[in-house]
């Protein structure tokens, strides 16, 4: 039995895993990389294969016969760059055409936001692979936003009054199963992935209150403030400056800005903070 040509990550966690299911319930067939097969969700046409990013062989192995990829970053981690190169490498060995690949909103060598730069350079190790790519560039997710509130009510961080244009999952979700449906429109593109509204913390704390009936605010520390009240938490310092930078690279205004493509590629509009609270959650 010959294996589906489509490839996708990340099937065990949220995004990927919505991925997934909407690519089943539209009939396409699919193979599921994952790290424990067990988890992998049960799925019409799907085949759970077991890999890992860092595992060069292993990767190309799973990936013998694929022609289109969705990649997923590697989970946070202090290596999860040199993860992201060893999957590229190997994926470019093995053959793959075309790599769908979930960035980060103003992706760039020198972004405020950590990790952003790691997209970027991430971005740049697909297109020196020669291999066909599409980059889906997510503003900060939408589904985050309420959870940023502490216990007693808080969101605390350096944002000052910047704005972010949060998406929810569930756009990127199906921005991304659009383009993995017919990936040979999309080649060489780079889609930016936001809400329909520029928020600012404050402004999303009003929100909150509004439509959850609990009382938040917003309180905007300086950046020496931010990284003591996260040190009790003793993270790893790469991860601490994650953290802090998500609020200042809001406060940079560089995860402001609205884009039409969610609605270009889902033919919606993206969910605004007030509609993704007003759904169920999942």
């Amino acid at each position: 039995m010959s294996l589906p040509d489509l490839a996708v990550t990340g099937s065990t966690g949220f995004l990927g895993g919505m991925v997934a299911r909407q690519l089943a319930e539209a009939g396409t067939a699919q193979r599921l990389l994952v790290r424990d097969a067990g988890r992998a969700p049960e799925l019409e046409g799907a085949v759970p294969l077991v890999f890992s990013y860092a595992e060069t062989v292993l990767a190309g192995q799973v990936l013998e016969g694929v022609k289109t990829l969705f990649m997923v970053s590697a989970a946070e981690a202090e290596d999860r760059l040199a993860q992201n190169y060893s999957f590229i490498d190997a994926a470019t060995a093995a053959g793959v055409q075309h790599v769908v690949y979930t960035s980060f909103y103003g992706a760039a060598p020198e972004a405020t936001f950590t990790h952003a730069r790691d997209h970027y350079a991430t971005e740049q190790r697909i297109r020196a692979s020669g291999m066909d790519f599409t980059f889906l560039r997510d503003n900060f997710y939408l589904d985050f936003l309420p959870l940023l509130t502490g216990e007693d009510g808080v969101i605390r961080g350096p944002a000052g009054d910047g704005a972010v244009s949060a998406v929810a999952r569930e756009d990127v979700a199906r921005s991304a199963v659009t383009v993995l449906r017919d990936p040979a429109l999309h080649v060489g593109t780079t889609y930016d992935l936001s809400g329909p509204e520029g928020l600012s913390l404050a402004r999303a704390a009003e929100v909150l209150t509004a439509e959850t009936g609990r009382t938040v605010t917003y309180h905007p520390e300086s950046v020496e403030e931010a990284y003591a009240s996260r040190a009790p938490y003793g993270a790893p310092s790469w991860q601490v400056d994650a953290w802090v930078s998500t609020y200042t690279a809001i406060a940079a205004g560089e995860l402001a800005g609205l884009s039409p493509d969610v609605r270009t590629l889902t033919g919606r509009e993206p969910l605004s903070l007030k509609g993704f609270l007003r759904q169920p959650q999942l």
